[in-house]
């Protein structure tokens, strides 16, 4: 006797939906890898059969992303809070050891300033680590202060080290010192900032560093005006506790005590990590396996055919391309629906700043085209939970917000089909015809 259950459709924020013809070859795999008779797990890191497939998945994501020869891939444990510091460990020794060598700055390691855009909770949380960690962190734009909440990104001339001849720029050009980078979230997956830009208008001798976890692969991207990318595993590319790292090759630079500032942690350590090509330990075998397969899946047209779905697929893309494509059509469709909505108000009002991947919305039944209906929180909050909990029940699963906001998310990622944005819409039209 056969049992059929109805589709699911995650619109988790992460760990994310994983495209289903992935999670099938995994699962045929799963026993029997490359038919060595055991499975991938069972392995050893140090065998040639892991080592192909750990160079497979930085040919596929090089290929994917067009990167450049003179950058470097290394697959690293833990997710974006490791990179938190591995990012101020290694940048602050790259350009401690050129302020050296160019008998530039104060010598001292803890007056190298290191800049911050802050347009939601996770690149706060970033410059709060940089912070915990002795670096001289300076928000040189805030968008909660510029803009009253995350609600966009404010307009790059009016950040701090846009003007060349600007009090901050000067300041430094006097004191002889250069920032180690400037580090921006290029998707705020809590607060569905996403940035529609790639800055420019810094200092060009100051690395760029960008947290693309919610993002990469999303949308196509020049990686050669980035000094370092990195991206946790669990939302675009495969399962939770591996993080992708692109690095610049020139900055690649670890030190010791002896070089007058901390030493960069061996597990942290880029250079240590491309060195040893992702295998100075053992490493998150089955999550760099799984998005090897993701790699594969974006990579082949057949499979980018069966995602869009007959009814949606006007030419064959492959990749990122493809990824885009459909990206930019599901996200237009449900801020359209939400938009027309009674009752669902859109977090993020700077429109050209609406992430494409985490969609945050309230509900109220205060009249969106009153200015002066007073809204009622313990109401709107009922609705909110009566939206969540009859969402899952028809198959719609993880819309409630981050805690730390609240609200409605959806989240949807390359994974996520078409139709499933489809049956989202026609859920939201079915619960406002409940009030």
């Amino acid at each position: 006797m056969s049992t059929t259950t109805a589709r699911k459709w995650n619109f988790g924020a992460g760990p994310a939906m994983i495209p289903r013809p992935v999670l099938e070859r995994a699962q045929a795999e799963f026993l029997d890898y490359d038919s060595t008779g055991v499975s991938l797990m069972e392995l050893s890191h140090r065998s040639e059969t892991y080592e192909n497939l750990n160079n497979k998945a930085q040919q596929q994501l090089r290929q994917l992303l067009n990167i450049p020869a003179n950058y470097k891939i290394t697959f690293m444990q833990g997710g974006g809070h490791t990179q938190f510091a591995a990012v101020v460990y290694n940048l602050l020794a790259w350009r401690h050891h050129q302020n050296k060598s160019a008998n530039a700055g104060s010598g001292n390691w803890r007056d190298i300033p290191v800049d911050y855009i802050v347009t939601g909770s996770w690149s706060a949380k970033a410059a709060e680590e940089a912070k915990r960690l002795g670096a001289n962190v300076r928000v040189v734009c805030d968008a909660k202060k510029a803009l009253g909440g995350y609600k966009g990104v404010p307009d790059e001339s009016t950040w701090k080290t846009s003007d060349p001849n600007g009090e901050l720029r000067t300041a430094d050009r006097q004191a002889g010192e250069t920032p180690a980078y400037m580090y921006y979230c290029d998707n705020e997956t809590v607060n569905g900032v996403e940035f529609p830009f790639v800055p420019s208008k810094h200092d060009p001798s100051v690395p760029l560093v960008c947290d693309m976890s919610s993002n990469i692969l999303s949308r196509p991207v020049d990686v050669s005006k980035f000094g370092v990318i990195y991206a946790g595993a669990q939302k675009n590319i495969g399962p939770a506790g591996v993080s992708v790292v692109i690095v610049r090759e020139d900055l690649l630079q670890t030190s010791e005590l002896a070089d007058g500032l901390l030493p960069v942690p061996l597990m942290l350590d880029y250079k240590t990590m491309t060195k040893n090509n992702s295998l100075y330990n053992t490493p998150p075998m089955f999550a760099i396996y799984m998005s090897s397969l993701v790699f594969d899946w974006l990579l082949d047209p057949a499979a980018q055919r069966v995602q869009d779905g007959e009814q949606y697929h006007e030419k064959d893309l492959v990749g990122v391309e493809a990824a885009f494509a459909r990206n930019e059509r599901k996200a237009a469709k449900l801020y359209k629906a939400l938009e027309e909505s009674r009752f669902c108000r859109i977090v993020v009002t700077d429109k050209e700043a609406r992430s494409k991947m985490n969609v945050p919305f309230r509900i109220s039944a205060a009249s969106k085209g009153d200015p002066t209906a007073v809204a009622n929180k313990a109401e709107d909050e009922a609705m909110e939970t009566a939206f969540v909990a009859q969402a899952e029940a028809k198959g719609l699963l993880q819309l409630a917000g981050h805690r730390s906001v609240g609200g409605i998310r959806a989240s949807i990622y390359n994974a996520m089909p078409e139709e499933g944005v489809d049956v989202l819409i026609a859920f939201l039209k079915e619960f406002e015809q409940q009030y």
